[in-house]
């Protein structure tokens, strides 16, 4: 069994799609389950609708760290609530995960956006996979062996943003990891419109950098909110 773990807040807008997107592949051995921090729209009632288990969320990596406590599949997915799955995704990930025996994966991951957008993001896709082996880092979404998540104890969260590289960095000291192609997932372009491309972009770009020079970064100048 797979383990699909969502952290979420205020989602009602975003989740269905992802969750129509999941129950339209053709693999049906998963759990789907929802980490919510408290949202006040419709969210936990959008889950519920899809039969979701539901626990107690918080930022992402608190999110996710509680979601695999519950967790009883063997391979974690953890996946943002405002993105959605290619047909067939499941499947064609599973297969090629076990067949280069791998403990933990990232995939291709596009923002639905502009000309820029779609090109920034194949830029960083492409670095993901030829820096795999000497700077593993990954999209917002990864796939994961249980015991290598209680190896290294989940996620950390203290830390403020980048959280997913730092634990990918961490967990590839254990296991063998290694970005695999797949169709891409389509994440929404949100945060663009809520900060803007140039700020957003700036964001991601500073993180990077401070996580390259410093490690993780734990300082409230860098964060997600």
């Amino acid at each position: 069994m797979i383990s699909i773990i969502i952290p979420t807040l205020n989602e009602e807008k975003y989740l269905p799609k992802l969750l129509k997107s999941i129950k339209k592949q053709n693999f049906n051995d998963y759990e789907i389950i929802v980490a919510d921090a408290n949202s006040i729209d419709k969210t936990v009632e959008v889950a519920k609708s899809f039969a979701c288990k539901i626990t107690k969320g918080g930022l992402p990596a608190i999110g996710r760290n509680q979601g695999a406590k519950i967790a009883k599949g063997d391979i974690f997915l953890f996946i943002d609530a405002d993105s959605a799955l290619p047909d067939d995704f499941l499947d064609s990930l599973l297969k090629e995960f076990k067949k280069r025996n791998l403990d933990i994966a990232s995939f291709p991951l596009y923002v639905k956006g502009n000309r820029f957008d779609k090109f920034a993001y194949w830029i960083y896709n492409f670095w993901t996979k030829i820096s795999a082996k000497f700077l593993p880092h990954t999209t917002n979404s990864l796939l994961v062996k249980k015991e290598i998540h209680q190896k290294i104890n989940g996620f950390d969260e203290e830390i403020k943003i980048g959280e997913d590289h730092d634990y990918v960095k961490r967990a590839a000291k254990y296991g063998k990891f290694a970005f695999i192609k797949t169709k891409p997932i389509l994440a929404s372009d949100r945060r663009f419109k809520k900060d803007g491309r140039f700020k957003t972009y700036l964001k991601y770009i500073l993180a990077g950098i401070y996580m390259l020079i410093f490690g993780p970064v734990k300082s409230d100048k860098i964060r997600y909110f």
